[in-house]
């Protein structure tokens, strides 16, 4: 049972950013989004956001990645919150303070995960009362990743990602992620993607191979099965991609993809101690901006502490 602070208490929300161990793109539909057929894995690079009682929706972002971040009505977690107040007929503001620690637009999710770090917050701040699942059909609203963020774990998605079942994943995953400065807009790597796919009708699907993976709890079988259809796309965009990939591949890391739309690279390693090698060698060649070690699967979207104002 979930603790529910008073109003007078700020609230701190942790999730997670993803990548997507497998990514299946089908056709363009007529609405101009893909059919998607996916994997998501939340990792532990995290976003937090403290909401504080105020008397209008507000954002403040500080972190890594700060500066490549609108602190205005354009912001995911503002929308996520105005979003909420509507639904629920909340009155009330809410000041968040967003910690950013997962890269902009770096195929990971980072704003998905602000938003469901808000739904969640000012959810527990406002005493809404929602359930989950009314929290997850908000979210989808917001974006096709969002759903993922609030729930975290290891799941597929269909649709356009947002239709999420669990999967039963067993075992922890040992990831480096090669990070760039500068990200990539997903609606133009999907355009990319049509480019170099004009005739393409197929409906996407995850291959049984990929549950079993999942379910032996095995990094070697795993790697086996990674697959990210927008990888030569993402490449042709950011061509600084192709050589990450060309470093980690003579490196211990048993298999790599592009996160997502990228163009953040992740590698699968055997172990934490390999991983750690992996990392030192992707920062000596200097091919990235930011390198990561994390794990998988990591929760999703949940409460770290209550703070009183008063107490500071």
């Amino acid at each position: 049972m979930r603790a529910v602070p008073t109003v007078q208490q700020a609230v701190h929300v942790r999730a997670p950013a993803k990548i997507n161990l497998v990514l299946r793109v089908g056709a363009r539909e007529p609405s101009g989004y893909h059919q998607l057929a996916t994997v998501f894995q939340a990792v532990s690079l995290f976003e937090d956001v403290v909401a504080s009682p105020a008397e209008e929706i507000s954002t403040s972002t500080t972190g890594r990645w700060a500066e490549h971040v609108r602190d205005d009505e354009s912001n995911l977690a503002y929308r996520a919150a105005s979003l909420l107040a509507e639904a629920s007929g909340t009155r009330t503001g809410v000041h968040l303070e967003i910690t950013k620690r997962v890269p902009v637009a770096g195929g990971m999710a980072g704003g998905s995960a602000d938003a469901a770090a808000t739904l969640l917050a000012c959810d527990l701040l406002w005493q809404t009362g929602l359930a989950r699942e009314e929290l997850g059909h908000l979210a989808a609203e917001l974006g096709a990743d969002v759903p993922f963020a609030l729930t975290g774990g290891t799941a597929v998605g269909l649709g356009r990602g947002d239709v999420l079942t669990p999967a039963l994943a067993r075992g922890a995953y040992h990831w480096v992620l090669a990070i760039s400065e500068q990200g990539l807009s997903t609606p133009e790597v999907f355009e990319e993607w049509d480019r170099l796919h004009p005739e393409y009708a197929e409906h996407p699907s995850i291959d049984d191979a990929v549950m079993a993976a999942l379910i032996s709890g095995d990094a070697h079988r795993l790697a086996e099965v990674l697959v990210n259809d927008l990888d030569a796309a993402a490449g042709n965009l950011a061509p600084g991609v192709e050589r990450i990939q060309q470093v980690l591949a003579d490196s211990p890391a048993l298999a790599t993809l592009v996160s997502g739309s990228g163009p953040t690279v992740a590698a699968l390693a055997p172990d934490h101690p390999t991983a750690v090698e992996i990392a030192e060698t992707v920062r000596a060649m200097d091919v990235a901006d930011e390198v990561e070690v994390v794990t998988g699967p990591a929760p999703g979207a949940r409460l770290l502490e209550s703070v009183r104002e008063d107490e500071g």
